[in-house]
């Protein structure tokens, strides 16, 4: 019912503000119109509704919200690359991957480091054991990393259950250092320290898709990071 609206960043901002007083002249100048004031998570909904925006091109019913738009997400990978190629400055790395999610990011962020790079990836199953979810690898790396510079790429580290199997394997093959780069931290659900030396984003304790990120293998080429309906996953499990 409202002929126009503006979107604010945040529902935070004092009332004193450029985009306030803004507001306020286009009231005065147009006082037909109706004015509604937005956040940001909320116009993104709007254009939804009507097709329009991130998450009505992508068409994405299940996303509630955008965490991470792919702009912020490519400025953040801009500043890990800088950090890994002056921490590994000289250096030959090897950069191992786990399939299939962390192939948008490991693509993006190799594409920007200023070193001698190769690549290797590995694929892992789980299957029900006596204390849970056992890992068990279902390809491993195709070159040897004896001797190497190892930089271990994950999508999101949550638990810390997969990667402390997966970096232990790693580890008896003997590299000449190891460490870890993810994109996204959970540490709300970590039930055991891993070392996460280049991080991207800290994360809530929310199931987010995107970006290489899927559920029941959709979404994975969502430009943007966002949360998945609480609802869709709680229908899922009935």
């Amino acid at each position: 019912e409202l002929d126009l609206y503006i979107e604010l960043t945040t529902l935070k901002q004092n009332l004193i503000t450029e985009k306030n007083r803004k507001l306020r002249q286009l009231k005065e100048l147009y006082p037909e119109i109706k004015i509604k004031l937005l956040s940001k998570d909320d116009f993104h909904k709007l254009l939804a509704k009507y097709g329009y925006g991130p998450l009505g091109e992508a068409k994405i019913e299940g996303v509630s919200r955008i965490l991470y738009s792919h702009s912020q997400i490519q400025r953040r990978i801009r500043t890990l690359a800088k950090r890994i190629s002056h921490d590994y400055a000289g250096q030959r790395l090897v950069m191992v991957g786990i399939l299939k999610g962390v192939i948008c990011f490991m693509a993006d962020l190799m594409q920007h480091l200023s070193l001698s790079v190769t690549v290797d990836f590995m694929a892992i199953s789980y299957y029900g054991g006596d204390d849970g979810q056992v890992v068990k690898i279902t390809k491993d790396l195709d070159s040897s990393i004896t001797g190497q510079h190892v930089l271990m790429v994950e999508d999101i580290v949550d638990t810390g259950m997969t990667l402390n199997y997966v970096l232990g394997h790693l580890l008896a093959h003997n590299p000449a250092s190891l460490r870890v780069c993810t994109l996204l931290d959970k540490g709300a659900r970590r039930l055991i320290n891993v070392p996460l030396d280049y991080i991207g984003f800290e994360i809530p304790d929310e199931f987010v898709v995107g970006y290489g990120l899927d559920y029941k293998g959709e979404y994975r080429n969502l430009p943007f990071i966002g949360t998945l309906r609480s609802e869709l996953i709680k229908e899922d499990k009935l």
